[in-house]
């Protein structure tokens, strides 16, 4: 028996997010779910693809109840020993229900769904529940990414082809500083996990699709393409704003500022910075005293004609 093209969709998501993680990176998601009283934690990532532990790991921990803060995901930065080696973590925060939202593509945001119609992993949960809702809003986000893929894309061509054309329009779309190409790096180490996805995900979107000779060609109605060009319009207007206003709430609610900022500092410049209590609980106040400390310890270390 054939499965629904929905639940096609899910299984496939399921074993994708069921994919083994680093035990140090299992270990640190169920630390990080039980403080927060979540009801997941996902990791992300080019760590997900790589099982490298440097530089720093990324998390998305999904809680309970309704979303409290009108701009989100809350960042907080993390560091914490494992078997005596310190490992560092960037963790996004925000409701299950919020995330679930944007996934389906019903906020004006233009993340979410780009972001985890990639690949993660869902390293711990709460309860089956918890996890079924989290795959769930994980399938609702290829769904929404290939809707607008097929509106974007060209009307018969590879899979890449329309992947390409979502991630340029998406990226371009928002506040970033990756450089121009960056769709091609993305579609170039995740082979595996784009392969097949667009077809599954397109049927459980409800959009009929055959195959040309090796190239795929969706039929989108006119007016549902109207439609998804008009939606997509709204949210390429609010794209860089919304970007900006988060990253202005980031610059004083980032949890853990302080040791992020002197974790890249030292290892970008090989200065060690000290995080007083001072500096971690202000540090944009301390930041003119940073930069007098960095400009001093450069100034040593430079050789004297």
């Amino acid at each position: 028996m054939t499965a629904a093209p929905s639940e096609g969709l899910t299984q496939r998501i399921a074993e994708r997010l069921s994919q083994e993680v680093d035990p140090a990176v299992a270990h640190f998601a169920k630390l990080l779910g039980e403080e927060a009283g979540a009801l997941a934690v996902l990791f992300y990532g080019s760590n997900l693809r790589t099982g490298s532990r440097e530089g720093v790991l990324d998390f998305y921990v999904l809680l309970p109840g309704v979303q409290k803060e009108r701009i989100w995901p809350r960042i907080g930065y993390r560091e914490w020993t494992y078997e005596g080696e310190v490992l560092r973590a960037k963790i996004a925060t925000m409701s299950l229900e919020k995330f679930a939202e944007a996934a389906r593509g019903d906020t004006r945001d233009t993340t979410i769904w780009t972001r985890f119609v990639q690949p993660s992993a869902l390293v711990w949960q709460a309860s089956e529940d918890a996890a079924d809702r989290t795959i769930a809003a994980i399938a609702d986000a290829a769904r929404t990414a290939a809707t607008l893929a097929a509106a974007l894309g060209p009307e018969c061509g590879r899979a890449e082809d329309y992947w390409r054309a979502l991630f340029r329009a998406t990226y371009s779309a928002e506040f970033r500083v990756e450089k121009s190409g960056r769709e091609e790096s993305i579609l170039a180490v995740n082979r595996e996990h784009f392969d097949g996805l667009l077809p599954l995900a397109w049927e459980a979107a409800g959009i009929a699709w055959r195959d040309a000779g090796g190239l795929l060609c969706p039929h989108l109605q006119p007016e549902r393409r109207r439609e998804r060009l008009r939606w997509w319009a709204r949210r390429r207007r609010l794209g860089k704003p919304l970007n900006l206003l988060r990253l202005s709430k980031a610059s004083t609610t980032f949890d853990g500022a302080a040791d992020y900022a002197a974790w890249k500092i030292e290892r970008h410049t090989g200065i060690a910075l000290e995080v007083t209590p001072w500096r971690r609980k202000y540090p944009l106040l301390a930041a003119p005293q940073v930069l007098w400390t960095l400009w001093r310890g450069k100034r040593h270390a430079s050789p004297r004609s």
